[in-house]
């Protein structure tokens, strides 16, 4: 299971948000590169960028620190927020980035994203399924549709589809992992490599997850809020 812990940035700050309310963000690092850093001496391998501006602006708008934190770090970095096209994704692999988020994009525009998943291949994006009451949330969350997560994925007809799901009802509220709704989407796509995000507050939760055999697990919060030392991280890393 890939251990994978979370930077978020706003205005080229590490920040959290809870339930992805930017009225509620409170900023933990002025320099994220310090943060990933820290992983990296840690003995993590793995790093979530989320460009929050971007994912409420719908365009990439912190490449200057994604750059940063790609030539700081040897971390596989996979990046998030405001991707729309293929340029966009260009310009990030070319900065070394590893992976692509795709979320709001992927719901509204099937067809391209599947056209994408074809020309850089299945392990170069991952598609975002943020969610709240299994329904998907877009725009930085800002957006609610009626399109149920299940619905979602099936729009996408590859089996070892990448998938990070996002249960906003426990993203940054340490009330633990959604174990329910994963498990429910790996009985139903048995082959997805399900990234769980969302609601992981303390190191019995990562036991839980591991018996879903999910692909990876986002950790945010619960470390910058102490709930979780690097060293207990890195215990359950690949």
């Amino acid at each position: 299971m890939k251990i994978i812990p979370a930077i978020d940035i706003i205005d080229g700050k590490c920040v959290r948000l809870t339930q992805g309310d930017y009225e509620q963000k409170k900023i933990y690092n002025e320099s994220p590169v310090e943060v990933a850093k820290q992983f990296e001496a840690a003995g993590l391998q793995y790093l979530h960028v989320v460009d929050l501006d971007g994912a409420k602006a719908g365009a990439v708008k912190n490449l200057n620190t994604i750059e940063k934190l790609v030539r700081a770090t040897s971390l596989k970095i996979d990046v998030g927020g405001g991707i729309k096209t293929e340029d966009d994704i260009q310009s990030l692999f070319n900065l070394g980035v590893a992976q692509v988020n795709l979320g709001s994009i992927a719901a509204k525009n099937q067809n391209l994203v599947s056209e994408w998943l074809d020309t850089f291949g299945i392990d170069s994006i991952i598609i975002s399924a943020d969610v709240r009451n299994e329904k998907i949330a877009l725009h930085g969350w800002q957006e609610q549709t009626t399109l149920s997560v299940y619905d979602f994925i099936s729009l996408f007809e590859e089996p070892r589809l990448f998938v990070t799901c996002t249960d906003i009802a426990t993203d940054g509220m340490l009330s633990g992992p959604n174990a329910f709704l994963y498990q429910s989407l790996l009985e139903k796509f048995p082959d997805l490599r399900l990234i769980a995000s969302g609601g992981v507050s303390q190191i019995s939760d990562l036991a839980t997850l591991k018996k879903l055999n999910v692909e990876g697990v986002i950790i945010g919060k619960a470390i910058y809020e102490n709930k979780i030392s690097l060293n207990e991280l890195s215990a359950y890393a690949d």
